[in-house]
């Protein structure tokens, strides 16, 4: 077998910019050819973006996109094939395709076998499915072309096999989830172990609306061994050479943590979000607490602190504790701090509401307003400073509904709303190894939304270490109650969750966008009825 030396390009796509990812393309090609690289590989549907969505439903998308295909077989270097992500329309079909452009033309189009529409995919709302492998020779070397979901189980790899391919080369958008770099690769291990072919995988990178691609394309040798990995939740170009008949191993960058993974995720989830949609800015309302002091990190790390502001808005009922922290914070990260606080709002609100509430008692009535209250100051710096606010609310309050609807749920991107509170505290933990910023005080000391004198969450909680474990198990893995229940949980804890889990999906449905790190997001994935009178297994 002859030598091939084939260039990954993990490139950062913008969904729907054409001009902007041909140019990527382009690029990457030229830099290719410098180098004397024979191939060059793209992300899947990497002219449009991933994903595209319902900008699939419009002809003039198609023709735009056909359009940019040729475009770039004029400007490609000579002497190069590229295989390029695209849609593909033909004779009133649509498909996911990736293209061979060499010499000025397309060569050949390989259509995706394999159509997910589970998770956060949709393909069967848009494509049709591809039948045939495509086998395409360059220098020598007969390479097999797959899209993504093709690897995932057998038959497209199998298929490519017997057309006489040598080696396969996967074009991804493989959206990120904890611990979603090592099951790709184990995934794909499968598909070598049964075609005896060496893998190239190219996966694309970049955060896109509430997905984030990480990135972390690999090959595997003949033998399922990992031989090249490429860095995670970054752009990165490398040539990957295949020498009698595999793949050559290079040094493999150092293993990370879920935790590193996942932070570097929600960085690049919020750096494109504002990137990508013209934001210049960043506002984030302060509390004293965990999730507020993770968010602020977050921010300041994806957009460095000039471009970030915290507010800190106390209330009657705010503890010094929580002043002197979000102070000693912001100090830290060097970020601009205001202290405004939301009394007299308070006290207006009580003057006009009285005459309407009468002698009714306190209650959470009063606590939101002063979630509103607050939202009302942020919104106002928004509008007046462009700058869009963050939220700070979790997974696990968000699954409760443990926030106030219009108050401290309404924002703009909504940054850890897919971070159950028990992995805040861990993820604070590893950004403090890295850079000690977040004072110890917020890290240990019982949360609490100091609504109300002496108030913490769990109040009106369960331990955080119960309440994700049973979100997790009905969200994210569609346990039952009489399942859950059954593992040792309490009864009572389990129906209490549960209902309200039910009871918020209203809430959750006005709630901003925000980065998916999980399995199941509340969001593309999560897709159950408001009104829903549905009774689960074992419900009280």
């Amino acid at each position: 077998m002859s030598t091939l030396r084939i260039a990954v390009a993990q490139l950062n796509c913008v969904v729907g910019d054409l001009d902007h990812n041909a140019a990527l393309i382009l690029d990457a090609a030229r830099r290719a050819a410098e180098q004397g690289a024979d191939l060059l590989l793209t992300p899947e549907l990497a002219l449009c973006g991933y994903p595209p969505e319902d900008l699939l439903l419009r002809p003039d998308f198609h023709r735009a996109c056909a359009r940019q295909i040729a475009r770039i077989a004029a400007g490609a270097p000579a002497g190069l094939a590229l295989l390029v992500g695209h849609p593909h329309a033909q004779d009133d079909r649509l498909y996911n395709a990736a293209s061979l452009i060499r010499g000025g033309q397309v060569e050949a189009t390989y259509r995706k076998m394999r159509l997910p529409n589970y998770e956060v995919f949709d393909e069967e709302r848009y494509f049709d499915a591809g039948s045939e492998a495509c086998v395409v020779e360059v220098a020598g070397v007969k390479v097999g072309v797959n899209i993504c979901a093709d690897v995932w189980e057998a038959g497209a790899p199998e298929a490519a096999a017997a057309a006489g391919a040598q080696v396969l080369a996967v074009l991804n958008a493989s959206p990120y989830h904890l611990n979603k770099p090592l099951t790709r690769e184990q995934v794909v291990g499968e598909r070598v172990t049964a075609t005896g072919l060496p893998v190239v995988y190219c996966n694309l990178v970049g955060g896109q609306d509430e997905l984030v691609f990480d990135g972390a394309s690999f090959a595997l040798d003949r033998s399922a061994r990992l031989v090249w990995r490429a860095p995670h939740c970054r752009e990165h170009f490398a040539l990957v050479e295949l020498r009698d008949g595999d793949v050559v191993p290079q040094p493999l960058p150092p293993q990370s943590t879920v935790e590193q993974d996942c932070y570097e995720a929600l960085v690049l989830g919020v750096r494109d979000y504002l990137g990508k949609n013209g934001f210049r800015s960043a506002l984030i309302g302060l509390s004293g607490g965990v999730d507020s002091a993770l968010t602020l990190c977050i921010a300041v790390d994806a957009l460095g602190a000039d471009r970030v502001r915290a507010v800190m808005m106390p209330s009657p009922y705010t503890a010094q504790m929580s002043l002197d922290d979000s102070r000693a914070l912001v100090k830290n990260l060097g970020v601009q701090y205001d202290e405004v606080s939301i009394a007299p709002a308070m006290a207006t609100f009580e003057q006009m509401l009285k005459p309407l509430f009468g002698d009714a008692a306190a209650d959470t009535t009063e606590e939101n307003v002063q979630a509103r209250a607050r939202m009302i100051m942020l919104m106002a710096l928004s509008n007046k400073t462009g700058a869009i606010v963050l939220t700070t609310g979790n997974k696990s309050e968000m699954a409760v509904g443990y926030s106030t609807l219009y108050g401290d749920l309404a924002g703009g991107f909504a940054v850890i709303k897919d971070i159950f509170k028990t992995f805040v505290y861990r993820l604070c933990d590893w950004r403090n190894s890295v850079r000690y910023d977040i004072p110890d005080n917020i890290l240990t000391r019982a949360p609490s939304a100091e609504l109300r004198p002496d108030q913490t969450d769990q109040d009106s909680l369960p331990p955080y270490a119960v309440l994700d474990a049973i979100i997790e198990a009905y969200m994210e893995r569609d346990e039952s109650p009489r399942d859950i229940i059954a593992r040792g949980f309490a009864e009572a804890d389990v129906h209490r969750v549960i209902g309200l889990l039910r009871r918020n999906e209203y809430k959750r449905r006005q709630a901003p966008p925000g980065v998916r790190v999980t399995e199941r997001g509340f969001g593309k994935d999560w897709r159950y009825p408001i009104t829903n009178r549905y009774r689960d297994e074992g419900a009280a």
